[in-house]
């Protein structure tokens, strides 16, 4: 349809809409939101569809109480992106999750029908890594935690690492990613987060990078690890995933927090001190259209 037509149908333009921060690029038009807020379409051309992206609050990291530990890395947030979503003349309510404290499950986030799960907290001093959108990873004895919960296709997130121990050294396992499972503890050594998903529309502001194009988001934060074979503080915390996931730590010390509006999990921590685990990332909602 021609700018003359769409003048004479009644339409100025294809979409008159506000809400959050506003990103003109060629041909689309973004709306980020950072926190929760409102999508306001005031008026839309019959047909047309967007594109969105919703990424829950990612799980914390994994605490310990003074016992000889690796504590679990954060699940992600749960990841859900699709194209063809249809647009009516309303208000959409946006939620934007806020990442897990210290062994704390992350907050959902929503637009319209569409929810994402927060990500799993790790498993942490006698508590198992809880189920997500991405799970928490596992230590010991203490399981990992599912991920895509609740379930939806495709799937939001997968499953935690699960946690290991060999002799005196206590690997957290990592926290789960969008795209693959977090790393199992292995020793001395801590599970690796998994890999969160690339999204190739996003602007490089947002996001972490990645191996592959795009802009990466809901990593899986690293499993913390405890060792005294080789003696303390040579044994090494899992890496957090790509899209954001905080890197675990050995002891005695907490890991890195997953990184803001990527949803990535809170990295897990290690040793016989009392020390929280680190927090997960907040998340994030961005809807795109042609305009």
């Amino acid at each position: 349809m021609s700018i003359h037509q769409m003048a004479f149908s009644g339409y100025k333009t294809p979409i008159s809409a506000t809400g959050g921060i506003i990103i003109s690029e060629v041909g689309y038009k973004l709306h980020v939101f950072t926190s929760p807020g409102s999508f306001v379409v005031n008026h839309v051309k019959p047909g047309l569809t967007l594109d969105y992206l919703v990424v829950a609050g990612g799980g914390g990291g994994g605490n310990i109480f003074g016992n000889h530990v690796g504590s679990g890395g954060g699940g992600a947030g749960g990841f859900r992106t699709g194209t063809g979503f249809p647009i009516s003349v309303t208000t959409y309510p946006i939620t934007v999750g806020g990442g897990g404290g210290s062994a704390t499950t992350g907050s959902p986030s929503t637009f319209s029908t569409i929810t994402s799960s927060g990500g799993g907290r790790g498993a942490a001093s006698g508590v198992d890594g809880a189920p997500g959108g991405s799970g928490g990873g596992g230590r010991g004895s203490n399981p990992a935690g599912t991920g895509n919960s609740p379930p939806v296709s495709p799937p939001q997130g997968t499953p935690g690492g699960a946690g290991s121990f060999s002799a005196s050294n206590y690997g957290g396992g990592g926290g789960g990613g969008a795209s693959s499972g977090g790393g199992n503890g292995n020793g001395s050594i801590g599970g690796s987060g998994g890999t969160g998903s690339p999204v190739s529309w996003v602007p490089g502001s947002y996001g972490t990078p990645g191996p592959a194009p795009g802009r990466y988001f809901a990593g899986g934060g690293g499993g913390g690890v405890y060792g005294t074979t080789p003696e303390p503080y040579s044994d090494f915390g899992g890496p957090g995933g790509a899209g954001g996931g905080g890197q675990g730590m050995n002891n005695p010390s907490p890991g890195f927090p997953g990184v803001v509006n990527t949803g990535g999990g809170g990295g897990g921590t290690g040793g016989n001190a009392t020390i929280p685990g680190a927090n997960g990332g907040s998340g994030i909602v961005i809807i795109r259209y042609l305009y």
